[in-house]
């Protein structure tokens, strides 16, 4: 359980003089890239703000005298994005103006580690507004046999009361997005992610989606220039053909003893 009791007057340690990591490797692939698919989706979805930071397998301390707690991934608001050319060591609340992330996120693996009983104690106490549970192995028998795939949960009046979907996403007013899960192909893997969605319930594409849908656009845009300029040559044969005709009309015309131009 965390403690948020400690003294705020007392001199507290920076970043430099915490450990940046509590050196837990993560369990599977999955923990390291639906969060970093999540920061690069929301790079380009807020590209041009500095006022908010997405933080992967980063240590969040909350007391100089506890252990970071350290999710899979976290977003806080009303901090700054650029923090200078080393970046972010860790997460430490009062270098952040005491500010906790909006939406701390846990994805599920072979090695259970408490995420649907101690970790959701430990955010809602800390007061983390959404908690997001990703569980590939729902479904499974056992633990997880009636789990949903994502869980999101929202505090309200200090307990945390599970959200329920619409179309596999859940909608964040206070952040703006939708947060859901679709089959989709990122890093050259096919499976199901974890995306963004806008209030409509339109998925924001990935980089490669967008390079993809770019490259085809271009590619239309060759293949209609090329039907231009086609048409462009069909036309001016065309024309070119029938004045020749005209003319060779004329010239027979004029062999008979007759003046075309008097017709």
């Amino acid at each position: 359980m965390v403690n948020l009791s400690y003294n705020k007057n007392r001199l507290l340690p920076t970043a430099e003089e915490l450990p940046c990591s509590d050196e837990t490797p993560v369990d599977n692939q999955l923990q390291n890239d639906i969060p970093n698919l999540l920061l690069s989706l929301l790079a380009f979805i807020w590209m041009g703000r500095d006022d908010w930071y997405f933080g992967v397998d980063m240590g969040v301390y909350y007391n100089p005298d506890e252990p970071a707690i350290v999710p899979d991934g976290f977003l806080a608001i009303g901090v700054k994005h650029d923090t200078g050319e080393r970046g972010r060591l860790s997460y430490v609340l009062w270098e952040e103006a005491y500010i906790m992330p909006i939406l701390a996120l846990e994805v599920i693996s072979e090695k259970y580690n408490g995420e649907y009983e101690g970790k959701l104690a430990d955010y809602q106490t800390l007061g983390v507004l959404y908690y997001a549970i990703y569980n590939p192995l729902s479904g499974r028998r056992g633990r997880f046999k009636n789990r949903e795939r994502l869980e999101v949960y929202k505090l309200i009046a200090g307990k945390y009361e599970l959200l329920e979907p619409e179309n596999n996403r859940v909608w964040l007013p206070e952040i703006g997005l939708a947060l859901g899960y679709e089959q989709g192909e990122h890093i050259a893997w096919v499976r199901e992610w974890l995306y963004w969605y806008d209030q409509s319930g339109n998925r924001y594409l990935t980089a490669e989606e967008r390079a993809r849908a770019a490259a085809a656009i271009a590619a239309q845009e060759r293949l209609n220039a090329q039907q231009e300029r086609l048409n462009a040559q069909q036309e001016r044969l065309a024309k070119e053909e029938a004045e020749q005709k005209a003319q060779r009309l004329a010239e027979r015309l004029r062999s008979l003893g007759i003046n075309p131009d008097e017709l």
